[in-house]
């Protein structure tokens, strides 16, 4: 960018320890900050509960989302922003989005969506039509959900890290395990849909010995640095959506993974190879008994196992950084698209 910019974060960021390394807007302020801009994060979900007397989150987003709209409107009123960057967060509505615009009617207004299936979230494609660039963590049928709706303009932007907390740590005995899934094994089926893979999976993982297993099957969450830790500390990181068959799209539990160093199996997306190649930063499998059979050759290989699993930390760390997944927003407000392996085909 020629100058630098302040930039205005409308974020929901969550002081629960689970929740800690997984949010993505602090790490993408950090990497803005050190390309020499300014940030400002308003947390609009905690606003909510602060100034609601009740802290339901129903409750407070019925009786004072206005408030908090207008304390957000004097905000940005007072900062002047040339960059508003809006996750799509609990009760922010095309509203909320309408009253931004009039304190600021010259910030070029960016969105990041990293949800499957927008059209279920309340309020979330007609808060998007009221934005100038959408960024989302695919390129398929999600994405278009937002085309088809008339959102200005769509593309995709990769899930980022920040190597200087995202990498491996050097954990004692308690955190090693061969195996690793955390996360829900399956979204509610009565809201989402979502194929059985997954569901076998995890089912069969978590009845298996030295397979560690956090956030289903009864099994508490895992949150903080501890979350890096057991990264860290397993052999092999289980890693695959709710949905499968969207181009480029894979959670931040990818990531996550791929950072913090362990040697990770991910079931395989169109046109994946784009972000991370088999055989040298990890390794894509099709169904039930590939993953399990090439579990159970790297359990036996382990420095080629090492090897994938260094190469794929490399990877996210030099490609999908907090800095460089920055610079590529910033390009792509100023010259309306960015360079990137993928963006060829975008």
């Amino acid at each position: 960018m020629s100058k630098p910019k302040r930039i205005f974060f409308v974020v929901d960021i969550s002081y629960k320890p689970v929740k800690m390394f997984l949010n993505q807007a602090p790490k993408l302020a950090k990497g803005f900050i050190r390309l020499g801009n300014d940030v400002h994060l308003f947390n609009y979900c905690n606003t909510l509960l602060q100034v609601s007397p009740l802290k339901g989150k129903t409750f407070s987003a019925r009786f004072y989302k206005s408030r908090v709209d207008g304390l957000l409107a004097t905000r940005i009123k007072n900062y002047k922003p040339d960059i508003i960057y809006v996750n799509f967060v609990r009760a922010l509505d095309a509203v909320t989005i309408e009253q931004m615009r009039q304190v600021a009617p010259n910030a070029v207004f960016i969105g990041a969506d990293g949800d499957p299936w927008p059209q279920l979230q309340r309020n979330r494609v007609e808060a998007a039509k009221k934005i100038d660039i959408l960024t989302a963590t695919n390129d398929g049928e999600f994405l278009q959900v937002y085309r088809d709706a008339g959102v200005p303009f769509c593309i995709f932007m990769p899930n980022l890290c920040d190597p200087d907390i995202d990498h491996r740590y050097e954990v004692s005995q308690e955190w090693k395990t061969d195996i690793l899934w955390t996360g829900q094994i399956r979204h509610n089926p009565k809201r989402f849909p979502g194929e059985a893979m997954r569901y076998e999976l995890v089912t069969r993982l978590v009845r298996m010995k030295n397979c560690t297993v956090y956030g289903c099957c009864g099994r508490p969450e895992i949150g903080g640095i501890n979350y890096l830790y057991t990264i860290s500390g397993a052999r092999i990181g289980l890693t695959i959506n709710a949905d499968n068959s969207v181009r480029l799209y894979h959670s931040d539990r990818l990531t996550h993974y791929l950072s913090c160093g362990t040697f990770v199996l991910a079931k395989r997306v169109p046109d994946t190879d784009l972000l991370f190649k088999d055989g040298l930063h990890l390794r894509y499998f099709d169904s039930v008994e590939e993953f399990f059979d090439l579990t159970n050759w790297y359990l036996n290989h382990e420095s080629e196992r090492i090897k994938i699993a260094n190469a794929g930390m490399q990877r996210v760390h030099t490609e999908f950084n907090c800095e460089k997944i920055a610079k590529y927003m910033l390009d792509l407000i100023e010259t309306g698209t960015y360079d990137a392996p993928w963006t060829q085909t975008l």
